[in-house]
């Protein structure tokens, strides 16, 4: 009897795990990194975006990136001077908490600093982070950048949009085809947890809050064999993570999502 060409179903939450392979591939590649570039640096992430931590791989091409699972960096750099691969690479273990990573570079500490001081992206934020601003929309007609910008540059709100503000709590009426406020609304106060409801609001008027942000904590020299710790705010910094940005561990052979 032939074989049956009938579509089948194909399970897409069956994939194969790279599991303990991945993790052999991680470790040996940074400790053949560490023998082959002049600087190690440990950085930590504000607001984790993807896109972004690519940017940064993508601009600085002459550095090999590694973020992800620290347990993993950190058996690779060694957990004492028993068993680490180059002289004090150790010495970085302790900061390898919270969302960080590696990055090895030939640039010298003053160039990756100034680099990372330049590069903060806006983007939207996300639940669970805290308010960096607040966002109120005026009384009267909705504009599409909720008085973002001037009536003059901008277009009244579409109708279709109102019943979903009225979803997130806005106390929105159609008048004559336009959305309207009665009063001013407060989307958000600064300082305050971002709910779901919010984020989506700042989103739909385009208030851009979440600003990513890379900042150095410490890095390694490879001539001198020396570790130098930097102080807090050094480098760049930026505002809290969201609870859904962890990320499996990645270096530049595995793209993230």
């Amino acid at each position: 009897m032939p074989r049956s060409k009938r579509a089948k179903v194909v399970h897409l939450s069956k994939v194969t795990k790279k599991g303990k392979a991945l993790t052999l591939k991680t470790y040996a590649n940074i400790q053949a990194c560490v023998a082959q570039y002049a600087y190690l640096y440990v950085f930590s992430v504000d607001n984790m975006r993807n896109t972004y931590l690519k940017d940064v791989r993508t601009q600085l091409a002459d550095s090999r990136l590694f973020f992800g699972k620290t347990k993993v960096m950190a058996a690779a750099l060694g957990r004492s001077a028993t068993d680490e691969p180059a002289p004090n690479t150790s010495l970085l273990t302790p900061h390898l908490s919270g969302t960080v990573g590696l990055l090895f570079s030939p640039r010298a500490p003053a160039a990756v600093k100034a680099y990372f001081a330049d590069f903060h992206p806006l983007d939207y934020a996300r639940a669970g982070t805290v308010a960096a601003r607040t966002f109120v929309l005026p009384g009267g007609v909705v504009y599409s950048r909720g008085g973002e910008i001037a009536v003059e540059e901008d277009v009244p709100l579409a109708h279709s949009i109102e019943p979903t503000l009225r979803k997130w709590g806005v106390p929105t009426r159609l008048v004559k085809g336009r959305v309207e406020l009665e009063g001013e609304y407060v989307v958000c106060q600064e300082g305050e947890v971002l709910g779901s409801g919010q984020t989506t609001l700042l989103k739909m008027f385009g208030v851009a809050t979440a600003e990513f942000g890379v900042e150095l904590k410490a890095y390694w020299v490879k001539e001198k064999a020396e570790v130098v710790v930097l102080a807090e705010g050094e480098a760049g910094g930026g505002a809290e993570v969201g609870e859904d940005d962890e990320d499996e561990l990645v270096d530049d052979d595995e793209m993230m999502e």
